[in-house]
Formats: C-alpha cells, sequence, structure tokens
C-alpha cells in the first residue's frame, strides 16, 4: 500500500477518509486545526463529496456530526482540548443516545499550555461519559486506530474519544495506508426513540451503557492496543500512556526488555493487565502526558502494599508535557546537560503584526479610556489578547470564548462604568453572540468592540462564519441601529476612531463598534495568489 509522511493530525484526517467517513466537523483550535485542513485539500474528499465545512463552535460541530451519524453514516468532529468544554453537553449525552453510523470526537490536549488556558485531560471526559477512548502512540498508530474506532462505534453503537497530545499532532512520520472502505449507506436507527432522551428512555439508555461500558474492558479490539511485556526487572513496574512509551523507548533501547511494561493506549484497560504487572513489583512507575488519570485510579485497582510513582507524589512534574529527560530522570538515570534541550535563540513575547488591525484598535481604544480609568477592558481568545503586553498593557481578563462580553456584563452589574468588551469575529459567532443578547436584554452600559479582521486569525486563517454578516447578527439580537458603529482601524482614522469610541462610551446602554479591517497575514496571502492565478492566466 501507499506510504505517506503525514503529521498525526494529518494521518488520523487521512485515515477517516480511507475508512469511509462522510462528514468532517469541528472548529479551528491548536493543535487539531490540521486535520479539517487536511480534508478540505484532499481531492479523495472532494470526489466522495465528503462535508467538510467549519462550524460556528464546537458544540455546534458534534451536533451535527452526531446528525449525520443519525442517518446512518461514518462522520468525524475535531477540537482542541477546551473544546470540548463547549462541545461537553453534546459529547455526554451523545453516549446516552448511542450512535447509528460511527462517530468519532477528536480531542487534542495541549499539555505545557503552548497555545491554550489551560493543560486539562481528555481522557476524564471518556470516563465521565462511559465511552471508549483511543490515545495513538506514533503516527502509524494514529491511522490504524481510526479504523478500529468506527468500527467499535458501530459494534457498541457508542461514539469514540480520540485522543491525541500537541508532540503527536504536531510531528511527522512515515504512515502506511490501508486499503479504503467505501461509505455507509443512509440508514435511519432502528429504534426510532433511541435518540429522544426523555427521562424514560434515558433512564433506560443509561443503564445499558454502565453494562457496555464494562464489556469493553475485554474487547479485543480495544486491548489489542493494552501491551504487556514482562522482563527480569522485578523491582518496578511501568505504565506508559500514549506517546509517552515513546520516551521511555529513548532511555532505555535495548534494555527495555528487562523491565515489567504496561504500554497503555485505549481505555477503559482491562484490570487484570494492571494486576499483573504489579504482582511482582515492589512499586509501579506511571507515565501519562497530562493529568495522573491512571495514577489516581491505580490507588483503587491495587489492594496490595505497591508504591506507586508519578505526577502526584512528584517523581514526575506535576505540570507541564513529558519528555525523555523527564522520563530518564523518574528512572532514576543521570541527564548529561546535552540532553536538556538548548535555547539557541533568546525567547521573546508575542506580538502584533506588522501593520495589523488590532494594534489601531487599542490604540484608539487606550485614548478613548484615558480619562476613566484602568482595569476595564475584558478581552477574549484571539490574537487581539496580545493587547495585554507592552506596549499596550489594556487587557485585563481573558478567561475563555466568550466571556468578554460576559464579565464586562458583570463588571457594569458591579458599578464599572465604563466596561469595554474586545471580541474578535470568529469569537464573536463561536460564543459571543448569546452574551451580547443578554446585554441587550439587561440594557446594560456597555461597550462591545468586535475587531472583525474577516477570518479566524490566531489558528492561520481560516473561514470566520461572521464574515459578511455582523451588522445583520447584531441588528437582529437587538442592538440599536444608532449605537451600531462601523470603524476602520487604520493611522489615517485614529481620532475619528476615538471620537466614536468616546461617544459610545458616554452612552448608557448596550452600544456594539465593528472595527473592520482584513487581517494584514491573509490579505497579504490573497494578493499573492490573485497575482499568481493572473499570470497563469491563458492570453
Amino acid at each position: 500500500m501507499q506510504k505517506l509522511l503525514l503529521l498525526g493530525d494529518e494521518a488520523i484526517a487521512q485515515a477517516a477518509l480511507d475508512a469511509g467517513m462522510s462528514g468532517m466537523y469541528g472548529y479551528p483550535g491548536t493543535p487539531s486545526t490540521e486535520i479539517m485542513e487536511y480534508i478540505q485539500a484532499s481531492g479523495q474528499a472532494a470526489d466522495g463529496a465528503v462535508h467538510r465545512e467549519w462550524s460556528c463552535n464546537e458544540k455546534t460541530a458534534t451536533e451535527a456530526a452526531l446528525g449525520m451519524s443519525y442517518a446512518g453514516r461514518r462522520a468525524m468532529v475535531s477540537m482542541k482540548h477546551v473544546g470540548l468544554n463547549v462541545a461537553a453537553d453534546a459529547f455526554i449525552n451523545s453516549a446516552v443516545t448511542g450512535v447509528n453510523g460511527g462517530l468519532i470526537v477528536v480531542s487534542a490536549d495541549d499539555p505545557s499550555m503552548h497555545s491554550s488556558q489551560n493543560e486539562q485531560d481528555s481522557r476524564f471526559y471518556g470516563k465521565f461519559a462511559l465511552v471508549p477512548v483511543f490515545e495513538p502512540r506514533d503516527q502509524q498508530e494514529a491511522y490504524d486506530m481510526v479504523f478500529e474506532a468506527f468500527e467499535i462505534s458501530e459494534k457498541y453503537r457508542l461514539p469514540v474519544l480520540y485522543r491525541i497530545t500537541t508532540r503527536l499532532a504536531h510531528s511527522r512520520s512515515s504512515v502506511t495506508r490501508r486499503e479504503q472502505i467505501s461509505q455507509n449507506i443512509p440508514s435511519l436507527p432502528d429504534n426510532p426513540r433511541q435518540f429522544v432522551l426523555l427521562p424514560a428512555i434515558a433512564r433506560k439508555q443509561y443503564r445499558a451503557l454502565t453494562g457496555t461500558y464494562e464489556a469493553l474492558r475485554s474487547d479485543s479490539k480495544l486491548s489489542a492496543y493494552n501491551r504487556l511485556s514482562c522482563g527480569s526487572h522485578k523491582d518496578t513496574g511501568i505504565i506508559t500512556c500514549g506517546i509517552a512509551y515513546n520516551y521511555l523507548l529513548e532511555n532505555t533501547g535495548d534494555t527495555a526488555k528487562k523491565y515489567n511494561v504496561l504500554s497503555v493506549a485505549a481505555y477503559p484497560v482491562d484490570k487484570r493487565l494492571v494486576e499483573k504487572l504489579v504482582s511482582s513489583c515492589d512499586r509501579v512507575l506511571v507515565l501519562e502526558e497530562g493529568f495522573p488519570f491512571i495514577e489516581e485510579q491505580l490507588r483503587g485497582i491495587l489492594d496490595r502494599d505497591v508504591k506507586v510513582l508519578g505526577r502526584l507524589d512528584g517523581t514526575v512534574p506535576r505540570d507541564g508535557e513529558l519528555s525523555p529527560a523527564i522520563v530518564a530522570r523518574a528512572l532514576g538515570m543521570n541527564v548529561p546537560k546535552n540532553r536538556e534541550v538548548p535555547h539557541l535563540v533568546q525567547q521573546r513575547p508575542p506580538s502584533f503584526c506588522k501593520g495589523c488591525g488590532h494594534a489601531d484598535v487599542y490604540n484608539a481604544l487606550s485614548e478613548a479610556l484615558k480619562d476613566a480609568g484602568t482595569g476595564r477592558v475584558f478581552s477574549d481568545i484571539g490574537c487581539y489578547t496580545l493587547g495585554a503586553l507592552p506596549p499596550y498593557n489594556m487587557v485585563n481578563s481573558c478567561v475563555d470564548m466568550g466571556a468578554s462580553v460576559t464579565m464586562a456584563i458583570g463588571a457594569s452589574d458591579a458599578g464599572l462604568i465604563p466596561a469595554v468588551a474586545v471580541i474578535g469575529d470568529s469569537t464573536f459567532t463561536h460564543s459571543g453572540m448569546t452574551g451580547l443578547l443578554d446585554a441587550v436584554v439587561n440594557n446594560s452600559p456597555v461597550t462591545v468592540i468586535i475587531s472583525d479582521n474577516s477570518t479566524t486569525g490566531m489558528t492561520g486563517g481560516q473561514s470566520s462564519q461572521a464574515t459578511g454578516r455582523l451588522e445583520s447578527i447584531c441588528l437582529g439580537l437587538g442592538v440599536s441601529r444608532d449605537h451600531l458603529r462601523v470603524i476602520v482601524p487604520l493611522r489615517k482614522n485614529h481620532e475619528d476612531n476615538v471620537s466614536v469610541m468616546k461617544e459610545e462610551l458616554a452612552y448608557r446602554g448596550v452600544s456594539v463598534i465593528l472595527a473592520q479591517r482584513e487581517c494584514i497575514q491573509t490579505a497579504t496571502r490573497n494578493k499573492k495568489t490573485e497575482a499568481a492565478e493572473k499570470n497563469n492566466k491563458p492570453e
């Protein structure tokens, strides 16, 4: 079969296409974004008429994927770990409804918070929802597991959580493709009430779900990915999860066989494997990316006096990514200085791109707020969050998608007036619209600045659901036309923009300022594309 050099994200995407997926849904979020982008650029997806458009947010994406599953087709939805919080309502309940066509929910976790607000571990969501979880060790396994995940999903009529982390998502390796599977023929559920979660139906289906979850532990499709190898070293047993197995091998090499190692890549784990591992060990070292998920469960599984080492006792740092050096120290090895990653380039804080419209928004807002005092700007998740850094030093909050608007409402309720929310166009349609509706209903004295660059800029310039729609959305939510202002954030418009902002800050009601200017990066790319197309156009 064909071999490809793929990112972990791309391996998952290619596998989904080869496994007969009919619909890909998601919202861009590092490190998951490349899954959708790969499918959007795929000729194979185009030929197969695979749906592959971004959704407003992770919740709507998950619900749409569940709808495709309801119709009997295979679907996948991708997001980063904090996106799973947004999708949680649909995700948790999809385990109770069950699925019809196979459904895979990919959550890309970001330990060390390279581009995230927290380090949460999606495996807890899988255990909470009582669904199977896959966590591949490498790119080839990331590809192969998608086939098994769809099969497991359809066998047990459950969604499958597919957890990856940053290093796997964004590193490349050779992947061997399998033979392509045809897409499912549309079909409705055998049980017409399967997806109707009235309490009487939900209670019955949840009871069945708890029994199914226990049966998953011994399913060969899952258990085959959990490998126990017994060695001569009886002092310490080692449990690795997902990519952590590679860090162990990097340190132990040819001597790996002397250790008792349980390499976990699928959940729930058969308790008998764990018991067999520790039957002759004095202690167990757990190596896992993220939270002490397995480590905490061990204390409930083991009924013998075995010491458990890992993140909870300090053998492994409680936060951040694993690394070969961290694993070496946990194994009691000396780590020479040349094993540490050197800082070859002086680190510097991120900054706005030269010519970015967000910078002009903050320059105008800074002047408009000069007499009001500090601590009044509530920001959101996006490039514009950089307004928290010098030379602006203006942003006073950045909590989660959409929180700028609602926190500004709460602050104004507490008497902090004026209160300003700064939110991007894509984030506004993701989670900001409902907050603006609250502000309208309560006539809150807040000024909402939607810094509209016509793209999802922070994740690379994906399409924004807000493009060309913001004025009509705001008016539809009830914002007064008199207090819906449009400005163009350019230096030459600075005085006019300051004047508009001052007027709206003085208004004791809801006002929205649309600061509209295309992202400098997408504008540059679009110009290059247009020039290339013009040069290649036949005379």
